[in-house]
């Protein structure tokens, strides 16, 4: 996934700090292996492997059928399982495994907030991924150290979700979806960056991390959407009805722009990260600048 929107926001960030990067694609070439010559040949020498893959789930000109639900588990799942063998079998295994996964696996709820010992994990579509995705991250054994990143929704200028509300809210036709007081757990993409680097970089730090921003508990659909409005300097007044999100997305991936999640990044600020944005409406100013 590193030359995804994710990817290359890590990657830039990684090369600032004098770190070299490689990338796993479907094509070699410079500072690129492709998958194929993984299976073959083996995990080059490294000091750390990041997952990142993963078919955009919401992406609103794929129809939410059975292949593409099959596309969406495969790119994940598979590729994890490929990178954890990879690393099984490396003569000099790398030191750390990061996985990024999603806030899916926690149970939409307007009032329960998660942290990273919550439970989950097994109640839909979405929480049943991330269970399998993680379990198939497993390395039984491995000195690497294995660290988890469960990121909410990721806020950016070159992608992600913001790239699909920019021009209804620009053109002064935005507003918040359904009833807009569902949770709406959110990062900036610096921030999931900046936590990947620090897992990276903090030798002893392993386990769950929650990658979503500070005062995300306290952010609502709604809320977001008069941040976003305001950020531009436009109104939000118009709510995209529920029927309209099912319509467009299918019922099961609506649930994840109509229902939400309190989660606290409780371990993330234990584990000593600094976020550059940690409330709303900083992140927006510098996304829509």
């Amino acid at each position: 996934g590193g030359t995804g929107f994710v990817g290359r926001a890590l990657t830039q960030l990684l090369r600032s700090r004098g770190h070299e990067v490689t990338h796993v694609s479907r094509q070699g070439g410079k500072d690129r292996i492709s998958w194929e010559e993984l299976s073959r040949s083996g995990l080059p020498l490294c000091d750390a492997v990041v997952n990142l893959a993963g078919e955009n789930v919401l992406n609103p000109f794929r129809r939410w059928s059975d292949a593409f639900c099959r596309e969406v588990i495969s790119s994940r799942v598979e590729t994890t399982k490929t990178l954890a063998k990879a690393i099984a079998d490396a003569e000099q295994p790398p030191r750390a495994w990061v996985l990024v996964t999603g806030v899916g696996y926690y149970r939409p709820s307007p009032t329960a907030e998660y942290t990273e010992d919550s439970p989950g994990g097994d109640f839909d579509f979405f929480s049943r991924l991330v269970s399998s995705w993680e379990a198939a991250a497993l390395i039984p054994g491995s000195p690497a150290r294995g660290v988890v990143v469960r990121s909410g929704v990721v806020l950016g200028r070159d992608g992600g979700a913001i790239s699909q509300m920019l021009w209804p809210f620009r053109l002064g036709l935005g507003g918040p979806l359904g009833s807009g007081l569902q949770p709406f757990p959110w990062i900036h993409i610096r921030d999931l960056a900046g936590i990947v680097c620090h897992a990276l970089e903090s030798e002893c730090l392993q386990g769950v991390l929650n990658g979503v921003s500070p005062s995300s508990p306290a952010t609502s659909n709604g809320t977001f959407a008069q941040e976003l409005a305001a950020a531009l300097g436009r109104p939000a007044l118009l709510p995209v009805p529920g029927w309209a999100v099912r319509a467009i997305f299918g019922a099961e991936r609506a649930v994840m722009l109509l229902e939400g999640q309190r989660v606290v990044p409780k371990r993330t600020l234990e584990s000593g990260y600094h976020f550059i944005f940690p409330d709303l409406s900083g992140a927006l100013k510098d996304i829509v600048a």
